[in-house]
């Protein structure tokens, strides 16, 4: 007997944009407050970081990029544990908070399961996010050096229990 395990859609692309706005078909709660802007997935997520936090939008955008990629980084790497800092966490919130896009990512890219997020209350000083960038890179992502050096020492406090959580 052949038992076929179902394994995440890994995509070929290493684009954010091109990820994000992949998810939109596999979005199917709140679309209508989702899509009735007009905007492609990775401009709503942008204006979204814009409308909460003061940047530009060259900024919300490399934190939006290189939040997708630490997703994708903890979902295509389960048993990794890696960790963020402040800005880069600020775009992976963003993709949470908004939670049908969540549900899509984790239907598309996680096999249907739901990735957890339960951080601890304490930030971590271990060089994590250093060495979540490092790793990051060596998978094929063009990291955005400046954004995980800013707050390499001070990672987000990520738990460890992969890889139900990241």
């Amino acid at each position: 007997m052949t038992v076929a395990l179902e394994r995440p859609a890994f995509s070929r692309t290493r684009d954010p944009q091109e990820l994000l706005n992949a998810v939109a078909p596999h979005i199917t709660e709140l679309t209508v407050n989702i899509f009735d802007s007009g905007m492609s997935l990775w401009d709503r997520e942008v204006t979204l970081l814009l409308r909460d936090h003061t940047m530009v939008r060259d900024m919300a955008e490399r934190i939006l990029g290189n939040a997708v990629m630490y997703v994708m980084g903890s979902i295509e790497n389960p048993d990794v544990h890696l960790g963020v800092g402040k800005l880069v966490d600020m775009g992976v919130h963003q993709l949470i908070l908004d939670t049908p896009v969540w549900w899509g990512i984790c239907r598309l890219y996680n096999g249907g399961r739901f990735k957890h997020h339960a951080p601890f209350i304490e930030r971590r000083s271990d060089g994590l996010c250093l060495r979540t960038g490092e790793f990051l890179r060596s998978q094929g992502w063009q990291i955005d050096e400046e954004l995980w050096a800013i707050d390499g020492g001070e990672c987000s406090p990520c738990d460890d229990k992969v890889p139900d959580s990241h």
